[in-house]
């Protein structure tokens, strides 16, 4: 498999990956949040950094996990 093949299979797991978790989400769940921690679900929704979503949420990874765990949104793993 070269280097192109490997790039479009990852950008395909990942894309999938980005629609499971845009479906499996609680959307009435997440629309309730404060806009800072919304902004930080949808942002964990679209890249699966968990790391970088709670930072934006103003929250330690396992706040932020906890409320990930609430809307629904499956694990990027």
């Amino acid at each position: 498999m070269g280097f192109e093949e490997v790039i479009k299979e990852l950008r395909d797991r990942e894309e999938e990956a980005r629609r499971i978790r845009r479906a499996e989400a609680d959307w009435d769940f997440i629309n309730s949040l404060p806009p800072r921690v919304k902004l930080a679900v949808i942002h964990y929704i679209e890249t699966g950094d968990i790391y970088v979503s709670a930072r934006i949420a103003g929250m330690s990874v396992e706040e932020f996990n906890e409320v990930r765990i609430r809307a629904r949104v499956p694990n990027a793993n």
